[in-house]
Formats: C-alpha cells, structure tokens, sequence
C-alpha cells in the first residue's frame, strides 16, 4: 500500500472515535450551532443504521427528515420506506422508478413515516471538513459499524 495513503487512512481512527462518542442528539432537537461539514450517524437503540457525509449539515438532515423531502433527497427514507413495503430491489424502468413508486399509495405512507422516524433517530456527527476524509470515514464507519442501510452501488 501507498505510505502516504496508509497513514492518511490511519488517521481516520481517530474521527471514527470521535463520531461514536459524541452524546446522541436527534434531527427534531438539534443544538443551535452545528458544524457544516462533517460526517454522519443514524441509530435507532444504539444500534446503528445508516452513515452519511455532507458539506452542509443542517440542510442535508432538512433533506433527510423534511415531511417535503422528494425520494431524491431522501435516500435513506427511501431504503426504510422499501424494505417496510417489500419493494427491495431498486427498479430503473419507468415503471419501477422512484417516481411511480413514489405514486402509490400504501409506499408513500411508508415513505412518510420512515421520514418520521429518522427525526427521532439518535443522531451523532463529527466534524470533518477535508472531502477526501468524509468520504474515507463514511466507508470506514460502515464498515466497522455494518451499517444496514449504506451501499456504495453505481446506477
């Protein structure tokens, strides 16, 4: 391995740490002063689910949680309302899109709710400005976390 890259991803330990042990807050109480960039925990009983990186926190959770989040913005609302309504397998004809799915019914109740339920989920975050370190500890706390919800696919 790259010297430079090994110690680079050594120094990711010490971030993960951070993240872990931060008290939990949650989207729907947030403290007043956040930082913008940084990278994300949802859990749900301490256990947890999904891990995200963003340059702009307090928009990105507005996204996340927001009852008029599209199934664009929220992803991980998204994957909940999926596996609530049996819809696992993501479709890319037209019928099986985001968008039809997102016309039926009984998948945008479950969409609804799973938008809910991320609001009171406890929510822990650190601070990282560097992008190459968020996208480094996103991987890196999935992993070591198994994070559910996180996948690394391509469309």
């Amino acid at each position: 391995m790259d010297p430079g890259f090994a110690e680079y991803a050594e120094s990711l330990h010490r971030l993960f740490e951070a993240l872990i042990q931060m008290p939990p807050v949650s989207a729907a109480a947030l403290p007043r002063i956040l930082p913008k960039e940084c990278v994300y925990l949802f859990s749900e009983n301490e256990i947890p689910l999904y891990v995200g990186r963003t340059r702009k926190l307090r928009q990105r959770l507005r996204n996340h949680c927001g009852d008029s989040s599209g199934q664009n913005q929220a992803v991980f609302a998204f994957k909940l309302a999926r596996e609530e309504t049996g819809n696992i397998k993501a479709g890319y004809s037209k019928e099986n899109s985001r968008k039809a799915l997102i016309e039926v019914v009984s998948f945008a109740g479950a969409f609804a709710n799973a938008k809910k339920r991320i609001r009171n989920m406890q929510l822990r975050f650190v601070e990282v400005k560097d992008p190459l370190s968020q996208a480094l500890l996103e991987i890196y706390a999935s992993f070591v976390l198994k994070t559910r919800y996180n996948d690394f696919e391509t469309h």
